[in-house]
């Protein structure tokens, strides 16, 4: 008897944005004289053939990213839905999200009208400087006007802030974050800022005319995030995104974090497949230009494949399923690689107490995510 298939997601990228973030190290390009429409005729083929690979399994999320998915027509956003509808159908308790800038409010009802029923609002910052040093094109009223918009539309709307940026202290973190708490929102996703490379803040870290805050004021702040949050009622569901129930957490983020299977579609996009079955794990990542993307989708030409070694779902496993409130099961690890934790370096860390363990689980404690990056890599075997 096989084993059941895992839930299967849908993300779609949408590359175009109508300025490019300095701190954004995402496959983005700027939309002016971009032919949108044809790049919608080439995520529609594109799907087509991923149901050719997918077979009849109906779809747990869509999720559409960027880029700046809010820019597209919403007439487009409507047809990938029923796209989607008709070549996979969609389980009871779908989940349909898009990204979006608040500079965009006006879009909204037609959005939601599309089939849209979450919104992750980059709201990013509260004060004005803040959000010009990021290269925003909205301010902190338009960002709270947006926000009251979104919630009134959409079943589910995310408050999304960026902490740790230039200038920013724990106290001033602390105020900011107040500030948004007081507007009751049902989920944030509270993203620490790195300095990613080839990004025009890495440069300019490079030149010193960016200083990022020190590493004790960073990790001060995202205690401050868990404090408020919790008082608030968010729960930690994973490391950044917190929520008021398991109902306003995000289904499709779950994918990742679990390693569960997922559609990628547009330029750039990523793919898994094969997460219920021991060795059958493939990696699946499209053409990055548009252009290129557009006329390998439209002549059927499939993404570039790669099936993972044991040792590198190993990896990846452990990375994502470290970040989530639950833990890593490493149950099913064991199971669909063959391969465990380094328990060495496990053992090292449940000892300085960052790591809860047993034969059957791995779960970070608070202080340990603050190191989620260093303990899942010294977790990972090699």
């Amino acid at each position: 008897m096989s084993a059941p298939l895992a839930p299967l997601g849908l993300y779609m990228h949408w590359p175009y944005c109508a300025r490019i973030c300095p701190y954004c190290d995402f496959n983005v390009y700027r939309a002016r004289g971009r032919d949108g429409d044809a790049l919608t005729h080439a995520i529609i083929a594109d799907m087509k053939r991923w149901r050719d690979i997918t077979g009849a399994r109906a779809l747990t999320s869509l999720h559409f990213g960027g880029g700046t998915p809010s820019l597209m027509p919403a007439g487009d956003i409507a047809r990938i839905i029923d796209e989607a509808e008709q070549l996979w159908g969609f389980d009871a308790n779908a989940e349909i999200g898009l990204e979006a800038n608040p500079n965009e409010a006006a879009r909204f009802a037609d959005i939601a009208a599309a089939g849209v029923e979450r919104l992750s609002l980059g709201v990013q910052a509260l004060d004005d400087a803040s959000l010009k040093r990021l290269g925003r094109d909205h301010d902190a009223a338009q960002g709270l006007a947006a926000f009251e918009s979104a919630r009134a539309l959409f079943k589910r709307a995310s408050f999304d802030l960026i902490y740790a940026r230039e200038g920013q202290t724990p106290g001033g973190w602390d105020a900011e974050l107040a500030q948004a708490l007081a507007r009751a929102p049902d989920h944030m996703s509270l993203y620490q800022l790195t300095i990613e490379p080839g990004t025009a803040f890495a440069r300019q870290a490079e030149r010193g005319d960016l200083i990022a805050p020190a590493d004790e004021d960073t990790a001060r702040m995202y205690e401050i995030a868990q404090t408020l949050t919790g008082e608030a009622g968010l729960e930690a569901y994973e490391i950044s995104n917190h929520a008021r129930s398991k109902a306003h957490q995000s289904r499709h983020n779950a994918l990742y974090w679990l390693g569960a299977d997922w559609i990628g579609v547009g330029p750039g996009a990523h793919a898994r497949i094969g997460a219920h079955a021991r060795g059958g794990r493939v990696g699946y990542e499209a053409a990055a230009r548009p252009d290129a993307y557009v006329t390998g989708a439209v002549q059927g030409a499939g993404h570039k494949e790669e099936r993972l070694s044991a040792l590198a779902e190993a990896q990846e496993r452990i990375l994502m399923g470290l970040r989530i409130d639950q833990g890593l099961d490493r149950e099913q690890l064991r199971a669909l690689t063959g391969l465990d934790l380094n328990i060495e370096a496990a053992r090292a860390h449940a000892q300085q107490g960052r790591l809860e363990l047993t034969d059957s689980r791995a779960r970070l404690t608070a202080e340990g995510r603050l190191f989620a990056d260093r303990v899942g890599f010294d977790l990972a075997p090699g």
